[in-house]
């Protein structure tokens, strides 16, 4: 015969308001730095940084753009200003590839850079087609 037992109940209600909490400082981070970036040069919703050599000596592009996917117009100091703002609000990322930071939705994504076509660089004959 089944004997009924006790069982422990894991309250859920302090993992929700965890998860909760973790949100909104997400949710906050992102609205911060979207903010910072609007400070630097208005209209910047995204901003792309890529690490170039030019007469071997290491140097970084950097793009803001805006939400069409335009260039903002900016200064050296606006582009050096966002790149300092994106690498200390994500010290842990590798700035040896080329990097997007999307502020709507604050994912910054490697991104990976690729030749016009009309170059003709490519090396695939089906992409010449």
């Amino acid at each position: 015969m089944n004997t009924p037992k006790a069982t422990r109940r894991v309250p859920r209600t302090p993992l929700f308001l965890k998860g909760v909490r973790a949100a909104r400082r997400r949710t906050q981070f992102v609205g911060m730095v979207a903010r910072q970036l609007d400070l630097i040069a208005p209209g910047t919703v995204r901003v792309a940084v890529a690490p170039l050599v030019v007469a071997d000596r290491p140097r970084t592009w950097v793009d803001l753009l805006d939400a069409d996917g335009r260039a903002v117009a900016t200064s050296r100091e606006q582009c050096r200003a966002a790149h300092g703002l994106l690498s200390r609000a994500f010290p842990e990322a590798d700035w040896n590839t080329p990097r997007v930071y999307d502020a709507r939705t604050g994912y910054l994504t490697a991104q990976a850079l690729a030749a016009p076509a009309a170059l003709g660089l490519d090396t695939m004959p089906e992409a010449r087609q």
